[in-house]
């Protein structure tokens, strides 16, 4: 316990911003972290320093954009440049009063051991808070993503990359997939009202609703009963791309953390639905979502087994297959993404995909389903990734998707990331022919 109270009391609120933000620049994801990190935060001060924290990474590209030219030389220093950041996000992009937004950074990086460059981080703070009209144009006008995704979302997107990159900026909205087998949407969304919570149906998913308002979920009427989970809405689609599975016998390939498998068990009664995950600690929380919903799993089994490998007993009707992908589609939800990815990651990415694919696809019935679907927009992992599925798998047909959702590709459906809508999500269908 006495290392939570010194880290507390020699640490001011930005400071310990500042070293999350240092893990994270280490390699560390902001969910690995940030549970520890808020404990170490006096109560009162939980909500700021998560504001902080998350508006910082999302701006983080932008703000390095607008304060190098202030450098008369590069600070190479981690801390110094996070301080600036974090202090920067403060003047441009929050209600805090500049001159505690100033006095509290400059303390942060005296107390993270720089007191020589405080002065730095003090002299473009304030040039932030007489100029700030032309900071803010500045961050708008920045793509605010590292160069290398930049370059592929321009090669993939050409002229639709401006509002790409905007896109990914915003705060992404809390959606809920209603459980219908408890509460049809309609009635969830009259409980909702009666309590005086902003929310409205999502126009895409018949099980969606958006909240309007911040919320604790938890606090939300039936979270306790199993009435909804929090999905993004176009996540929710996969259920509605699936023939009728009713009698099937089901994989959930990249299971976890279980809203697909949950969206199955409450729309089809499968004769058997296998959930599989290579890693096992990340099966609790399907385990533990599948209970609070209370989902008949009399004919469901959860498995850690490596999906490049695992074969079934026999074989099956159905694959939904989430493949591991870059989470470029996600990165509203986890800002981090921007810092953790590297572009050496893609290749390794793909080729992951490919194995997972081409096994899995051994294991599916002559007439059987397979979906596949990422939360990438980069055409390599998604629509080429097909196009070579294709071209080797003369057995495989794809099933077009007839929907007025998305941006229709070579094979598949891409999903880009809205502003108050869904996130950036890829569907292709493929039938076994032979």
């Amino acid at each position: 316990m006495s290392q939570v109270t010194s880290n507390s009391s020699r640490f001011n609120l930005r400071a310990q911003v500042v070293q999350t933000l240092l893990k994270v620049q280490q390699g560390q994801s902001l969910a690995s972290i940030l549970n520890t990190q808020l404990n170490q935060v006096a109560e009162r001060d939980r909500a700021l320093f998560h504001e902080l924290v998350l508006g910082t990474l999302r701006q983080w590209f932008a703000l390095k954009s607008i304060s190098l030219p202030l450098l008369s030389k590069p600070l190479n220093n981690e801390t110094v440049e996070t301080c600036l950041y974090v202090g920067l996000y403060q003047v441009l992009c929050t209600r805090i009063a500049a001159h505690a937004a100033i006095s509290e950074t400059v303390d942060a990086t005296k107390q993270l051991g720089f007191p020589a460059l405080s002065g730095i981080v003090n002299a473009i703070l304030r040039r932030a808070t007489r100029e700030t009209d032309d900071f803010q144009q500045g961050l708008q006008q920045a793509h605010g993503l590292p160069s290398w995704l930049f370059k592929r979302l321009k090669k993939d997107w050409g002229e639709q990359t401006e509002s790409l990159c905007q896109s990914l900026k915003q705060v992404a909205p809390l959606t809920l997939r209603v459980n219908q087998r408890h509460i049809g949407r309609d009635a969830y969304l009259v409980k909702l009202q009666s309590l005086e919570i902003q929310a409205r149906a999502c126009t895409l998913s018949e099980a969606g609703i958006v909240l309007e308002q911040s919320v604790q979920i938890t606090q939300l009427p039936g979270f306790e009963q199993g009435w909804f989970s929090v999905q993004d809405e176009h996540a929710q689609l996969c259920a509605t791309l699936l023939p009728d599975l009713n009698d099937k016998i089901v994989v959930d390939a990249c299971a976890a953390p279980g809203g697909k498998t949950a969206h199955l068990l409450e729309k089809f009664k499968p004769a058997q639905l296998i959930a599989i995950d290579q890693d096992p600690s990340r099966l609790v929380r399907v385990t533990e979502n599948l209970n609070r919903l209370a989902l008949d799993q009399s004919h469901t089994e959860i498995l850690a087994a490596d999906a490049t490998q695992w074969t079934p007993a026999q074989p099956v009707d159905c694959i939904v297959l989430d493949a591991p992908c870059s989470a470029t589609g996600v990165i509203r939800r986890h800002p981090d993404i921007r810092l953790l990815r590297q572009s050496t990651d893609i290749a390794q990415t793909i080729e992951l995909q490919k194995q997972i694919l081409d096994h899995m696809w051994q294991q599916l019935k002559v007439g059987g389903t397979l979906l596949y679907i990422t939360c990438s927009i980069l055409k390599a992992e998604n629509e080429q990734q097909m196009m070579k599925f294709f071209a080797e798998n003369p057995n495989a047909k794809e099933i077009k998707i007839d929907a007025d959702w998305g941006v229709e590709q070579t094979h598949g459906r891409q999903l880009l990331p809205q502003a108050q809508s869904g996130d950036g999500f890829y569907y292709c269908k493929i039938q076994k022919i032979a």
